[in-house]
């Protein structure tokens, strides 16, 4: 296999499977252990929107340090400090949860930089966006089986079960991280344009670049969605009549893997600004929100909840390798490092405001209401897709040269 599926790439997106698997498990468990411990939809909602808000800090700094000190030592630090916050959760409280979350938060911060960038500079143009849709396929492969695993080990109220997969995920992703070779070149770490690019400009360019600008504000409000329906849908499903969480979730994330696969030749990967496609996609995200306020009152309501997650899985799987590969075409080279971890980091900001803005929300409406807002925040940003001019130019396409060869 060549390009985006050659060996050296698998082996990265191997690795992303095994390192996200946990929290596969965590965005259910922690709600639930949560709401029996007597916390609020805001405690909850601060606690599970620690972890993205923490990586959104670092996210930016991350391209940094990975360029002074190689990306095979941040990985492997990473991975060890990532392995304690998972231990911390099988026999602390929810304090404890805060704390670990935070660590997590930090660690993919640095997870992620390092492997999406160097997927970016590794492919050539035209498998940019199958390399970024691949990781994030890997990244989300364990949604399917996790729920149903946070479920079981739930229902069995056996803590012993709880901490032996934890334990057992921090021992095959530190042996599978610990082995893994790294070139320190320019494939996996940021350019020197980082050494002379302010990172104050880079912060001001996020509203001044109006690429930059449009692409941030739509995946904030897209993700603000996402992480709404992660963090409540296993306490609102317990209203909707005959509704089960851990199938919608694992509905969502069956869709989102396949159309990450087998759509990925179809994201755009050219540096034209695909107008129709990405509204099309918010507008999905709009459907979807609109399905499941509406299915705990409307006849038929277990097939809208459904037939939310389906919608919400193809819009999830698109929406963020579609925005980032047009990103990596038309920022500038100089800082375009930095202003990539400053994009990525608006949807770690959106998945983590919908909890803790969210959570509140529905303390003081309902669950039903607070999805209605997501609908009608989706369906105004849906707009600002609109454009059929070519916001920014194509850079000229790099070597077809084996990218396998630059891991």
């Amino acid at each position: 296999m060549k390009g985006a599926l050659a060996w050296p790439f698998l082996r990265l997106y191997l690795l992303t499977l095994l390192y996200f698997s946990a929290n596969s498990i965590l965005n259910v468990y922690i709600p639930l252990k949560g709401d029996s411990l007597g916390a609020s939809n805001t405690e909850i909602g601060i606690i599970m929107g620690a972890y993205l808000f923490t990586t959104m800090f670092f996210r930016p700094w991350a391209g940094f340090i990975i360029q002074r000190t190689g990306p095979v030592m941040v990985l492997r630090a990473i991975i060890a400090i990532n392995g304690l916050a998972l231990l911390l959760y099988t026999f602390t409280g929810m304090e404890g949860y805060f704390f670990a979350r935070v660590l997590q938060g930090g660690c993919t911060a640095f997870f992620s930089m390092a492997l999406q960038l160097g997927i970016i500079d590794a492919l050539p143009d035209k498998e940019r966006s199958q390399g970024i849709s691949l990781y994030s396929l890997f990244a989300t492969i364990p949604n399917i089986i996790g729920p149903l695993i946070a479920i079981g080990i739930w229902k069995s109220g056996e803590m012993n079960i709880f901490a032996s997969t934890m334990i057992t995920i921090v021992i095959f992703t530190t042996i599978a991280g610990y082995s893994i070779r790294i070139d320190h070149s320019k494939a996996l770490a940021p350019g020197p344009d980082l050494q002379r690019q302010s990172f104050l400009q880079s912060f001001s360019k996020l509203y001044k670049n109006p690429d930059l600008f449009r692409c941030s504000l739509l995946m904030l409000i897209a993700s603000l969605v996402f992480g709404a329906m992660s963090t409540f849908i296993p306490l609102y499903a317990a209203e909707i009549p005959d509704s089960n969480a851990a199938i919608y979730l694992s509905i969502q994330a069956c869709t989102l893997v396949a159309a990450r696969f087998f759509l990925r030749k179809k994201i755009p990967s050219n540096g034209k600004w695909p107008s129709a496609y990405v509204m099309m996609l918010m507008l999905f995200i709009t459907i979807s929100s609109l399905s499941i306020s509406l299915s705990g009152y409307v006849w038929g309501g277990l097939v809208l909840f459904y037939f939310s997650s389906c919608l919400l899985g193809i819009a999830q799987a698109l929406l963020y390798p579609t925005l980032t590969t047009y990103l990596s075409f038309v920022l500038p080279q100089q800082g375009r490092n930095v202003l990539l971890g400053l994009f990525i980091a608006t949807a770690d900001l959106g998945v983590s405001m919908g909890g803790a803005i969210m959570g509140p929300l529905a303390d003081l409406t309902s669950y039903s209401v607070m999805y209605l807002i997501c609908a009608i925040l989706a369906v105004v940003t849906t707009a600002l897709a609109y454009d059929r001019r070519e916001i920014g130019q194509p850079r000229n396409s790099k070597s077809e040269d084996s990218s396998a060869d630059r891991l």
